[in-house]
């Protein structure tokens, strides 16, 4: 069975969707922890309903960020993860957090990257006028938001549409492919290697994978 670990910093829709996942459809993967930033999250209500370990690690008792990723690092390597998966985790990971997890720690961005790294994705797609938004699944790497697509979900763009309708949209979009994702790393479908991702064997492209 595949150890799966999460962090969340909030409500946790995507994690329920992991967990619902691994209950039904992924089968040799149990998320066994997940961490929060936030000791409020309801995100951790989640986990203990799921009966996996529930964990509030205070920022504010550590004096750098460094040594709070040390702290998490050591409390996550304790259930022995084979993957790990950022559910709205809202802090800036360490560069040696990120090497410490290289390969086996991926994060899903609320736009079509390389569009719209960063923040307020749904304001800046609107804004410009696009017709479509959407959300990638990527690997993570110490390049914010800049690691290797594995996949995307596009939703069109209405005229009507502001950022609480798009952002539902999307969501929406996430709760299917970020299980999905999750369940082909668990079947050893998908790595990452040289920076690039890789599924059954095939290199992905800038947008991840497409299907026919």
């Amino acid at each position: 069975m595949k150890s799966i670990v999460v962090l969340v910093s909030g409500n946790g829709s995507n994690l329920q969707a992991i967990i619902d996942a691994c209950e039904t459809n992924i089968d040799n993967g149990k998320v066994t922890a997940v961490f929060s930033n936030k000791a409020t999250a309801y995100a951790l209500e989640r986990a203990e309903k799921a009966g996996a370990a529930a964990n509030f690690l205070d920022p504010d008792a550590f004096d750098t960020r460094d040594a709070f990723d040390k702290e998490l690092m050591r409390q996550m390597d304790e259930y022995q993860p084979d993957l790990i998966i950022l559910a709205g985790y809202m802090r800036i990971l360490s560069g040696e957090f990120v090497r410490h997890y290289l390969g086996r720690m991926i994060n899903i961005h609320p736009s079509l990257l390389p569009k719209y790294p960063g923040l307020n994705t749904y304001q800046r797609a609107i804004h410009a006028g696009d017709e479509e938004h959407g959300t990638s699944v990527h690997f993570v790497t110490e390049q914010l938001d800049g690691g290797p697509v594995i996949l995307q979900a596009k939703v069109p763009i209405f005229e009507e549409d502001n950022v609480e309708s798009l952002t539902e949209r999307v969501q929406t979009q996430e709760h299917k492919i970020y299980p999905m994702v999750a369940k082909w790393f668990v079947e050893e479908r998908l790595e990452m290697r040289q920076g690039k991702a890789f599924l059954d064997g095939k290199q992905l492209g800038i947008h991840g994978h497409a299907p026919e």
